[in-house]
């Protein structure tokens, strides 16, 4: 599921948005100001980012640079209902702006539109379970936050992903994952980095073993 950046100062408007997704199964991290935004940011992975326009340290216009090239959505929450701001907002990329007060449930169809839309151009992503692998840079995501693999653990999961629901025989996993110096890696290292796995991404990801046969993971 999609995760979600709500940035807002008002705490009543906060908690009701916050809920209202949350009731749509959306995962959503909550900041009052621009710092708390940027430090979320740095350590979870989200998919769209709602931004007020006025916050106690600075804009959402603040945040939405800090988004450039992350592949994260925005949509601008703001009472600040005139064409220069709205132009300047599109210019830097936004996917939508909402004037407030606005309609929960019109939002929530805003948002939703808004991650259909990003769907389609998020090819560099893969996802396995509640584990997203950004494929471009490298990195993975368990449950929103940020997990570091080792080259070995990254490649065993990609062939994971890229076999989603498969049982793939421990003989086909050890053929498909020769180590970089072109050394076959053997039966006992790959129980272990299935170990180390399940370790690092814990309940986001159910890699299923079945007895005498391999691994499948759903």
């Amino acid at each position: 599921m999609s995760c979600i950046l709500l940035v807002e100062d008002d705490a009543m408007i906060a908690s009701g948005l916050k809920y209202a997704l949350e009731q749509e199964h959306f995962p959503v991290y909550h900041a009052a100001n621009v710092a708390d935004a940027i430090d979320c940011l740095e350590n979870k992975k989200v998919d769209l980012a709602i931004l007020d326009m006025q916050l106690p340290d600075g804009t959402g216009f603040d945040v939405s640079e800090r988004l450039k090239g992350k592949g994260v959505a925005t949509i601008f929450l703001t009472v600040v209902d005139d064409e220069e701001n709205i132009v300047k907002a599109f210019e830097r990329g936004a996917d939508d702006y909402v004037i407030k007060p606005f309609r929960i449930r019109e939002l929530i169809a805003r948002v939703k539109r808004t991650l259909l839309k990003m769907e389609g151009d998020a090819s560099d992503l893969l996802t396995l379970g509640q584990v997203q692998i950004d494929t471009t840079a490298g990195k993975v995501y368990a449950n929103g936050q940020l997990v570091e693999l080792t080259s070995l653990e990254y490649r065993l999961l990609l062939i994971f992903a890229e076999n989603k629901g498969v049982l793939l025989s421990r003989t086909r996993i050890l053929e498909k994952i020769w180590d970089i110096d072109g050394n076959f890696v053997e039966d006992n290292t790959l129980t272990v980095y299935v170990k180390r796995l399940r370790e690092k991404l814990g309940d986001a990801i159910n890699i299923e073993t079945v007895r005498g046969m391999g691994y499948r993971v759903d």
